[in-house]
Formats: structure tokens, sequence, C-alpha cells
């Protein structure tokens, strides 16, 4: 239940927390502009959606394969160490797709733009966490609802503004603005010394092991990455898969139920309300502080979005689907939220960023894996069909948060555990 309400003025109000929220915005805009521009860009040069998709899924690949490993640099030796080298690399990359003359060239440029794309989800809620996480964990989940209402607002205007640009032919104009948002406020970023989260190494130097238990957790503290091969993060990595097995499904299953309806038109103002829907459910969610333990909230919200997911398959009509769609999407934000809370409790700090990055690239991989699924079952059955999938989805998060419950109850259960010097975990509850 909640309690007193909270706000977000008083978290943008700590000392540098609003620059780099803010300079990560901008930066996210551009993220949500490229892999669109890229197929505008290349179909109009090329007159081939075949070669415009192919760059955009080599940059999409690039981006979650590669992404982690570039967080797991920045946990190890700091964002302003490592985000300089990854914006020279992509403003290269996408001046390398703005000056190629062949098809392979482009899509060889798109591809290592994805695989050099700053995080900057990942990057503001690392900073967010290094602020809050010793006196103010409490606002921790404000703050990761902001950052949630970022997100989704850079991905509702950044792709109208590169559609704005592709209609009237400045395809070129489109991917320029994306590249020079991400390059600039990635820079802005990587200025900010006093957010930034301390780099793992500068620990490890720091460190003066002295006797065998010393250098065992010395050692592990020089290979933060290791902390993540533990069952607490893989079960909230397949939770984020899941997730993103939602997300997949969607967009394509309500663009089939539209177009089964003789209604093409009416997939647009479904999916703008559905992104309204979970702007005001993320802005709610952030305003107030939480009692319940944040496993317990998990497994609400995934019941609630398996239960109006229900709906989905049944719609005989757009507005019914649309209120469906309406209903459903109210719980992802929550979710989102939820999913970095535990995260930031399950995983040592020192892996922050990488873990983020991981989770990220797993939704990606769940809502590709969701949309080719439901491009066949719409094919195949229908739209109703592709559309079951969605409540599908969420039985699975609902399953997977049970058992993330679960554990947490198990462990809460049992003696009282302390992060040891070597362990690098900490309880997800």
């Amino acid at each position: 239940m909640p309690s007193t309400a909270s706000g977000y003025s008083p978290l943008l109000r700590t000392p540098g927390a609003a620059a780099f929220f803010l300079t990560a915005a901008v930066g996210r805009v551009g993220i949500a502009m490229t892999g669109l521009g890229l197929v505008w860009l290349l179909h109009a040069r090329t007159g081939s959606y075949g070669t415009a998709g192919l760059a955009a899924a080599g940059f999409a690949l690039a981006e979650a394969l590669i992404g982690p490993h570039v967080a797991r640099l920045i946990d190890r030796f700091g964002q302003t160490r490592v985000l300089p080298f990854c914006l020279l690399a992509h403003g290269a990359a996408i001046a390398g797709v703005l000056a190629s003359t062949t098809a392979t060239a482009a899509i060889a440029a798109a591809t290592c733009a994805g695989a050099t794309i700053p995080q900057f989800g990942a990057l503001s809620a690392a900073r967010w966490a290094h602020l809050l996480r010793e006196r103010r964990a409490d606002e921790l989940p404000t703050a990761f609802s902001l950052e949630s209402l970022a997100n989704a607002t850079a991905f509702l205007f950044g792709p109208v503004l590169v559609t704005a640009l592709g209609a009237v032919g400045d395809t070129t104009l489109a991917s320029t603005i994306a590249a020079a948002l991400i390059v600039g406020g990635g820079a802005a970023l990587a200025a900010q010394r006093h957010t930034e989260p301390p780099p793992a190494r500068e620990h490890v130097e720091r460190a003066a092991p002295t006797d065998r238990a010393d250098h065992a957790a010395h050692a592990v503290h020089a290979r933060p990455g290791r902390t993540l091969l533990r069952p607490a993060f893989l079960l909230l990595a397949a939770l984020n898969l899941a997730i993103g097995l939602y997300f997949g499904t969607m967009g394509v299953s309500v663009s089939a139920f539209a177009v089964e309806h003789g209604m093409p038109g009416a997939a647009a103002p479904i999916m703008a309300a559905c992104s309204l829907s979970g702007l005001f459910s993320g802005w709610l969610y952030g305003l107030r502080r939480h009692r319940a333990p944040a496993h317990r909230r998990l497994v609400v919200a995934t019941a609630w979005l398996t239960a109006t997911g229900l709906l989905l398959p049944l719609a005989p009509s757009a507005i019914w689907l649309g209120a469906a769609v309406v209903m459903t999407e109210a719980a992802v934000p929550p979710t989102l939220v939820l999913l970095n809370v535990l995260t930031e409790k399950a995983v040592h700090p020192r892996a922050l960023t990488q873990a983020f990055t991981w989770n990220n690239s797993a939704s990606a991989a769940g809502s590709a894996l969701a949309a080719s699924l439901a491009g066949r079952a719409a094919d195949g059955l229908g739209a109703s069909a592709a559309l079951a999938l969605a409540p599908a989805a969420g039985l699975v998060l609902l399953v997977l948060a049970l058992s993330l419950s679960f554990a947490a109850r198990v462990s809460a259960a049992g003696p009282s555990t302390r992060r040891e010097s070597g362990s690098g975990d900490r309880t997800a509850t």
C-alpha cells in the first residue's frame, strides 16, 4: 500500500541530478530516432526496404550483444573515461552510413553504430543508484519511475520526429540530428564527474589485501561482471525477456487487428493511447512511496497485466481493443520500475551499469522473438491469435515474479544476510 506522497521535485533538486538526467534524456531521444532514421535514410537512397531492414537489424543486434560488454568497461573504468571513445566511434559510424556508396558498406557502418551507442538509460540509472543508495534508498523507485517516463517520452516523440522529416524527404537530416543528440548528450554526461559512480578499478587500486581472504575478495572486485552469474540476476534477466515478449507482441498484433477489421488507420490511435496510458501510469506510480516489498508489488503488477491481457484476444472492435490496451499498459511502467529496483538490490554496485544493459538486451531479444511469433500467428490464425500471445507473456511474467517473491521470502525467513566483503551480492527484496 502507498504511504505518504513523494514526488519528483526533491529528486531533481539533488545536487547534480537534474543535469545528468536531462543530458541523458537528450541522448535517449537520439537513440529513439536512430533505428527508424536508418530505415528512412537507406530506403530513400537504395529504394530497397530489404537493405534498410538489414541495416536496422544489424544496428539493433549489435546494440543488444555488444552493449553489455561496453557497459562492463564503463563499470570498470568509469563513465568519464569510456564514454568519449564510444561517442567518437558512434559518430564516425554514422558518418560512415551517410558517406556509404554501397549497401554492404551502409549495413556494416550501421552495425558499428549499434555496437558503440551509449546506453543512456543504464548510465543515468547507475548515477541515481550512486546518489541515493546510502541515505535515500527509499527514493530509488521514484528515480527509476522518472527514468521510465524519460524513456517512454523519448520513444514516443523520437520516431514521430524521424517520420515527419522522412515524409518531407529530409532523411539525412533525421540521422544527423539523432547522432548530434547522442554525441552532444553523451559528451555533456561524461563531463559531469561529480555524480559519476566510482569505477570498480579505483576501488581495486585503493584496496590493500593483507591475507588470502582479502586477496580473494580483491580478485572478485576486480571482475565485477562475475557477480551477474547468480540466480537472482538471471531470474531478473528472464523477467526482462518476458516483458520484451509483451512489447513485441503488441506492436505486431494491434496492427494486424486494425488491418483485419478493415480499419488500418485505427492502429495509430490505439498505440498512442497505449503510450499515453503508460506515461500516466508511470507518473502516478513514481509520485508515491510504497511500504510493500518490491517483490510483492511485482507480483501484483504482473498479475494485473496477465488478467487485463486476457481481454485482448476477445476484442470484437477497435474501441474494445483500445480500452483493453490502456488497462494492460498501465501495469508496464510499474513492472519496469520494480525490475530496476530489484536489479539494484541484487547486483553489486560495481556491476550495475552492465546489469541494467543486460536487462535492456534481454528485453530487446524478447521483443524480437515475440514480433516474429506474433507475425506468424497473425498470418496463419488471425489477429486474435496474435493478441493471445500478450496474456501468455503476462503469465510467464507472473510465474517468474512468483518465483522471485518465493525466493525472497525464503531468504528473509533465514538468518539475516549482510553483504560480506567478497560476496558482491545483496538480497533481492
